[in-house]
């Protein structure tokens, strides 16, 4: 039996097996990005010993987020096959990427493991929009939350996954783990082949084009869309730097053990994937406009007070706490960005990835000069500004 309607179940009622069902494309890409960045680095040191060479052949996926992605999720917004308009992306970038992403383990030269690396990220970019595209593509506007909570309740699942059962299998073979998710990437692909049968037409007869798409986000018709992708480029710009430097900050400024301070974030992650189904019910009972503005504040008064905060106790408490709101934003704030795409679902989703990725990039080197000049107050700081200029830009937001 095919799911042609896959989360909708009556008229306002979201089939959460169904969401789970599409929430597997999102566990694998999670789980294997962070298989991927947790072991990868250990390989290239094998081949490389400029710590700043391999950090940058590390955010190869962060570049192609903000070049690639947009064009294919664009283009998939044009592409209709006997497959679908997102499924032949899925088809071929799935496949190369699976096979790619076997092989890293396997390279005994730079040469090799580079080439495998980019083939492996080019492919991923193929068809990371299309796959995040399919959940608006299938959910009526009013579940997009629900469906959303849950497909990130999945990619938690799957980073979980890995922590617990791939540093397992690479202690046993270094190369079993990448080879046990790459046959999973394959096997959800022919599940989805098998179950998902996407609309009988795109959803718009014009052709899309990123570059209209990205000029009609800057005329004021569209204004909205724009204040929400500046509102998280700003609140991932403060994210990042705190997810990039707080076992630093652990280790230097609270003179605790690098493993504790590590393991202070996953309170964080935690209660995130925890409260990510609940934040989407929240949302579509509240609204998502007010959800976020709740999150925001939440998290302003939370990296307020950390920056006064130095007793390790306390600091995780407030991250148990700070995921929750971390939750209320993350969760709503891609279907605020393709509420008003129409047909152009895919563009909007790679503009989403451009503006929470952008983040990533900057944002280390940033919040690292100050840190490196001011000092370890500083990480918390620049996440409190960070957040409250998001909030400015959320407040310009005059509708859902």
């Amino acid at each position: 039996m095919h799911i042609s309607s896959l989360v909708k179940d009556g008229t306002d009622r979201l089939s959460y097996p169904k969401a789970l069902f599409l929430g597997l494309g999102f566990f694998i890409v999670t789980a294997t990005w962070t298989l991927y960045n947790s072991f990868v680095p250990i390989f290239l040191k094998n081949f490389i010993e400029s710590q700043t060479l391999i950090g940058f052949i590390m955010t190869f996926d962060n570049i192609a987020a903000v070049t690639i992605q947009p064009f294919f999720g664009a283009l998939s917004d044009n592409t209709y096959t006997r497959f679908g308009h997102r499924m032949p992306y899925l088809m071929i970038g799935i496949s190369i990427a699976a096979l790619f992403y076997a092989l890293i383990p396997f390279a005994e030269t730079l040469w090799l493991i580079l080439t495998f690396i980019i083939i492996m990220n080019f492919a991923m970019s193929v068809f990371r929009s299309p796959v995040i595209a399919l959940m608006p593509d299938l959910t009526p506007p009013k579940l997009r939350s629900k469906a959303n909570g849950v497909i990130n309740f999945m990619g938690g699942l799957g980073a979980i996954l890995t922590f617990l059962v791939g540093s397992k299998l690479y202690d046993i073979n270094r190369a079993l783990p990448f080879v046990l998710f790459s046959v999973l990437m394959v096997l959800i692909l022919i599940l989805f082949l098998r179950k998902l049968r996407e609309p009988q037409k795109p959803t718009s007869e014009e052709k899309v084009d990123i570059l209209g798409v990205i000029r009609s986000v800057f005329h004021d018709q569209n204004r909205a869309v724009l204040n929400v992708l500046m509102a998280i480029f700003f609140w991932f710009f403060g994210y990042s730097a705190v997810e990039t430097f707080f076992t630093l900050y652990g280790k230097e400024f609270l003179l605790v053990k690098e493993s504790e301070a590590a393991m202070s974030l996953t309170f964080f992650s935690l209660t995130f994937v925890i409260f990510s189904i609940p934040s989407g019910l929240i949302a579509t009972k509240a609204g998502r406009k007010k959800t976020i503005l709740i999150g925001i504040m939440g998290l302003i008064v939370i990296f307020a007070v950390l920056v006064l905060v130095k007793e390790l106790l306390a600091i995780r408490i407030l991250l148990l706490i700070g995921g929750i709101f971390w939750a209320l934003i993350n969760i709503n704030s891609y279907p605020m960005v393709v509420e008003k795409a129409g047909g152009s679902i895919g563009a909007f989703t790679g503009l989403y990835y451009f503006f929470s990725t952008i983040p990533a990039i900057l944002s280390p080197v940033v919040v690292g000069f100050f840190i490196e000049y001011v000092g370890y107050p500083m990480l918390f700081i620049s996440a409190l500004i960070s957040f409250i200029l998001a909030l400015a830009f959320m407040l310009q937001v005059r509708q859902e």
